[in-house]
């Protein structure tokens, strides 16, 4: 529960602060069986398949000021087999465990935004 109200005001602190939207993301997947990680762009609206998940970004973030630094994406994450959403939210690139899909193969992680 901590965690939770932690990732809530990390997020609401991001949110905050004055951002630009990016037309896309870089995300990177791991297989957690073979070790092989994967790179996975995406366009805003976009959803590519990762094995047997599916991730779609609705938005991604950074600061006005500083667009290198902290990214921070809206990610709706569908295990195909079971249908069923493993993950929908924010995700933050600097702090992946804050918000991170739960799932025993693949971890998937925000990378940055990609205009």
């Amino acid at each position: 529960m901590k965690a939770l109200i932690f990732c809530l005001f990390f997020a609401s602190q991001a949110l905050a602060q004055e951002t630009m939207r990016a037309d896309g993301a870089m995300l990177r997947g791991l297989d957690k069986v073979s070790g092989q990680t994967t790179d996975l762009p995406l366009q805003v609206g976009e959803a590519v398949r990762y094995g047997r998940l599916e991730v779609r970004l609705g938005e991604c973030r950074y600061p006005t000021g500083d667009p290198s630094s902290d990214a921070f994406a809206q990610l709706t994450i569908t295990d195909l087999r079971q249908n069923a959403t493993v993950f929908s939210g924010w995700m933050i690139a600097s702090s992946p465990a804050l918000s991170a899909l739960d799932d025993a193969r693949y971890d998937v992680w925000l990378m940055s935004c990609q205009s």
